[in-house]
């Protein structure tokens, strides 16, 4: 395998009527790159949905594996995972992008694609990969196909807000293909659909430790930090008083600011900086941004 895989052609493994079903070829591929020569002592797929990872255990004559989900009636959030396991391959909900409610024709509570704040589906596929991670055998892998999402304008990276467990050991994209977007037209140029998927493998390498990454959006005031030039500070300041501002009316909202605490000569430095750098121009007794 490579760091780029593409796989025009899905193959005959599972139900390919299954919405988010994935090609058998890329597990295939997992198994027979990271077992050569021999075969995994347990493979685990998580997710199975519509029974691509069976079909893909039977071409390889792996007689020693587990493909659960909710359609043969196992919780991945209330259910132990029966066995232990060296190769673990799972395929979430891409929140709710589908809905595998009406895949199954049942409801449960806690499918993973159900309608919910983002937030908390990410809450509840990190008890997913969790337990995922702990079941593994010392040595195992956790092989997870994930996509990104946009809804109502907005980018969500799921790769990056869930907890990742164990060792990344590989980051892979998977191009997408027979999206439903594809014969979707879209009225704005400059926007980019989404055509590609993350595939991360985790590795076990400790035995009692496990090592988690999160990662932690938080917001910061500009006018609360000193690692920020002059001129970027004045920019936003003309930008927010709508492009047209004094420099006692830039002066006014700067002096408040971090970096001009323990500054006595905050004005001149607002002069300076006006009368020094090209993105300003002056007209009149007003200053404005002149970005060219």
């Amino acid at each position: 395998m490579q760091s780029i895989v593409s796989y025009k052609n899905r193959g005959n493994f599972g139900d390919s009527k299954y919405r988010g079903n994935c090609t058998g070829y890329i597990i295939k591929d997992l198994i027979n790159n990271y077992y050569p020569t021999s075969k995994p002592k347990k493979f685990v797929e998580i997710f199975s949905g519509g029974g691509t990872g069976k079909d893909v255990a039977i071409e390889l004559n792996i007689t020693n594996s587990l493909h659960l989900d909710l359609n043969n009636g196992w919780d991945a959030l209330i259910d132990e995972i029966p066995s232990g396991a060296d190769f673990i391959f799972s395929h979430p909900p891409y929140w709710d992008i589908i809905s595998y409610e009406t895949q199954r024709n049942s409801y449960s509570e806690n499918d993973l694609s159900n309608n919910m704040p983002y937030e908390k589906f990410i809450e509840k596929l990190n008890i997913v990969n969790e337990k995922i991670y702990h079941s593994l055998l010392y040595g195992g892998r956790h092989a997870m196909l994930i996509g990104d999402v946009r809804k109502n304008g907005k980018y969500y990276s799921i790769i990056k807000d869930m907890t990742w467990y164990g060792d990344l050991e590989s980051h892979i994209i998977k191009i997408q293909y027979n999206c439903l977007s594809d014969n979707k037209t879209y009225s704005s140029n400059n926007f980019i659909p989404i055509k590609h998927e993350h595939l991360l493998v985790f590795k076990k390498n400790k035995l009692w430790i496990v090592n988690e990454k999160i990662t932690n959006t938080i917001q910061v005031n500009i006018m609360e930090v000193t690692n920020i030039t002059w001129r970027d500070l004045i920019q936003a300041t003309i930008q927010y008083l709508k492009n047209k501002a004094t420099i006692e009316e830039i002066y006014n909202i700067l002096v408040k600011s971090k970096k001009a605490e323990n500054n006595n000569h905050v004005r001149e430095k607002i002069r300076q900086t006006l009368n020094n750098n090209s993105n300003f121009k002056k007209i009149n007794n007003e200053w404005v941004l002149c970005i060219e």
